[in-house]
């Protein structure tokens, strides 16, 4: 089945999720990084589970587990995990 060429350019524009590695397996996010917080989110408290990693579910980023399972190459790869999201 052959994709139409908008689906193709479509799926290129997609970005990865931006990738934090941290030491610790509980994390918050309140979406600021390199802008003032206040336009950020709501901060949000995550817990890292056994995939090694956790994604927030307002700004997706992906915190990863330094050496931990998911701690390789490819975890832009891997699908969704926000479960332990927590306000």
């Amino acid at each position: 089945m052959q994709r139409s060429a908008a689906a193709a350019r479509s799926a290129i524009m997609i970005q990865p999720p931006e990738i934090i590695r941290v030491s610790k397996s509980r994390v918050s996010c309140d979406g600021s990084g390199d802008i003032p917080a206040a336009l950020g989110h709501p901060r949000v408290f995550l817990e890292i589970d056994e995939h090694g990693y956790v994604d927030c579910g307002y700004c997706d980023r992906r915190f990863v587990l330094a050496g931990g399972v998911a701690d390789t190459g490819d975890i832009g790869n891997q699908p969704d995990i926000a479960s332990g999201a927590s306000l």
